[in-house]
């Protein structure tokens, strides 16, 4: 009878226990995946006067985190001034890396 007691006892524990780390590793795993290409429905908010997309705010809002990233590559570096009406337009503060 003890085992049995002593089992359920254990097996309590583990149902409290597991729910709250499998939260805390879902709330760690919300980092996004820095995705450059999600950021070409911009292309045309940088290269000419038309206005950002929704979809392009929505994605610069998401990839908030990796933009300094994507920022020091010189590859992107002829889109950084067109960027700051960009910003503007999606409401956003021009990131300060």
């Amino acid at each position: 009878m003890k085992f049995i007691t002593t089992l359920m006892v254990i097996a309590f524990v583990l149902s409290v226990l597991v729910p709250t780390q499998a939260l805390r590793v879902l709330s760690e795993d919300k980092k996004v995946a820095c995705i450059v290409t999600d950021l070409q429905v911009c292309l045309s908010a940088l290269e000419t006067p038309i206005p950002p997309s929704a979809e392009c705010c929505k994605n610069l809002k998401i990839q908030k985190s990796c933009l300094c990233d994507y920022m020091e590559n010189p590859s992107i570096e002829k889109y950084l001034e067109p960027a700051r009406k960009v910003f503007a337009a999606c409401g956003m503060p021009y990131p300060r890396c």
